[in-house]
């Protein structure tokens, strides 16, 4: 059974690093030819928050974390989590970009 998570890039790092919608899309557009039954469903930005939302379908057996960690590779330094949900809804991934050390 297809499962349903959300890929969300922070509205600081897309104003970081204007190009990385189109660099996670064409990601994902290419991920989907490898692995038959991922797919983007829709994308879209919140206005109320900036941020960018990509709603995918995940096939069985496969690993969201293993996506975006080759994902990371394709784009500006930036980390990953997985944000608290209700368990209700899908997962949420948010991408930001790297802290230094002071936390900033």
């Amino acid at each position: 059974m297809t499962k349903t998570a959300e890929i969300r890039v922070s509205a600081q790092y897309l104003k970081d690093h204007p190009w990385v919608v189109q660099g996670i899309t064409g990601f994902l557009s290419a991920y989907f030819m490898e692995h038959p039954g991922f797919q983007v469903t829709k994308h879209f930005d919140e206005l109320e928050t900036g941020i960018h939302v990509w709603v995918c379908d995940i096939p069985p057996g496969m690993k969201i974390r293993m996506l975006l960690r080759r994902l990371k590779e394709d784009i500006p330094p930036c980390q990953y989590q997985q944000l608290e949900t209700d368990p209700a809804t899908c997962p949420q991934y948010l991408i930001e970009g790297e802290k230094d050390e002071k936390g900033e």
